[in-house]
C-alpha cells in the first residue's frame, strides 16, 4: 500500500526488518496472548505477530488505514478496533492483556498515562518511542532525565531500556533517535499510596519548578513543622526524592 504519514497522526512507519525481528524477539508473543497493538499502521510489526498468535486486537485511528487493513488481513485474526488510542478502554479486552506498539511521539505521554488508567489489566508493555522519553521513564533520582514522567511510571511499573533505533529504521525518518522499553506492572506494589489522586498533585507540584527547593515548591502542602515530622530537608529539590519519598510525603498528609 501507498501510504502518505499524516503529521496530525504522528506517523512514522517503522521499515528496518533487523529492528522489526528484534523487536518480536523482545515481546516474545505467544500464540494464546491477548495482545493489543496501538497504531499498527502498515504492518510492519503487525504481520510478525500474526505469524506467532491465534489473534491480534488492534487499535488505529486512521480510516485509509482501516481500509487497507479489512483488505490486507484474515478477519478471524485481527480484530479492528477504529479509536482514538487516548480513549479507548483496554479493560474490556480482559484481565491480562499484553500490549504493543510503535507510539506516535506527539502523544506518546498521554497514552502512557492513560494506561496506567488500566494497569490492573495489563500483564505487560512493550513501545517503541522517543529515545528521550524513555531516558525519562527509566532515570534514577538525582539525575538530569529524572521527573514527574519516572516518578508517576515507577511508583506502578517496572520499566527496562532495550534498545535504541535511530532514525533511519523509519519512512519517514523522524528527527531524534527512538528506544524500545519493556513495561511490566507490579504484582506486589513496593509502596502503597493511600491517596493517588493526592499523590499525583504533589509530584506534580514538586517538578512544576524543577530548579527550586521543596520548600517553595511544596509550600502549598507542607510546613515546616511537616518537614520535621518527615525528616525531609526542605532544601533538597524534587529530583532528590524517590519514589517511596513521594509516596511517604503523600501518606503523612492522608493522615
Amino acid at each position: 500500500m501507498k501510504h502518505i504519514a499524516k503529521k496530525r497522526f504522528g506517523q512514522n512507519f517503522l521499515t528496518d526488518q533487523g529492528i522489526i525481528s528484534s523487536l518480536v524477539d523482545a515481546i516474545s508473543p505467544q500464540q494464546d496472548d491477548s495482545m493489543v497493538e496501538i497504531g499498527p499502521g502498515l504492518g510492519a510489526l503487525t504481520k510478525p505477530l500474526l505469524q506467532k498468535l491465534n489473534l491480534l486486537h488492534v487499535v488505529e485511528v486512521d480510516r485509509d488505514i482501516i481500509d487497507w487493513m479489512q483488505q490486507e488481513y484474515k478477519k478471524n485474526s485481527v480484530v479492528i478496533h477504529n479509536s482514538d488510542a487516548l480513549k479507548f478502554d483496554f479493560s474490556k479486552l480482559g484481565n491480562r492483556i499484553r500490549v504493543v506498539g510503535n507510539l506516535p511521539y506527539n502523544i506518546s505521554t498521554p497514552i502512557l498515562f492513560h494506561l496506567l488508567d488500566n494497569v490492573q489489566a495489563v500483564t505487560d508493555m512493550h513501545f517503541m518511542l522517543q529515545k528521550e522519553v524513555v531516558e525519562r521513564m527509566v532515570a534514577s533520582p538525582s539525575t538530569p532525565a529524572y521527573g514527574r514522567l519516572s516518578v508517576m511510571l515507577q511508583y506502578r511499573l517496572q520499566m527496562e531500556y532495550l534498545f535504541t533505533v535511530p532514525p533511519e529504521a523509519f519512512d519517514p525518518a523522524p528527527k531524534v533517535e527512538s528506544a524500545f522499553v519493556r513495561c511490566v506492572p507490579f504484582v506486589s506494589m513496593p509502596v502503597i499510596a493511600k491517596d493517588e489522586a493526592l499523590l499525583a498533585q504533589v509530584v506534580t507540584a514538586a517538578f512544576g519548578q524543577r530548579r527550586k527547593t521543596l520548600r517553595n515548591t511544596l509550600k502549598d502542602f507542607l510546613k515546616d513543622d511537616d518537614f520535621a515530622a518527615l525528616n525531609l530537608d526542605s532544601q533538597l529539590r524534587a529530583e532528590n526524592l524517590s519514589v517511596a519519598d513521594f509516596v511517604t510525603i503523600t501518606n503523612h498528609l492522608a493522615s
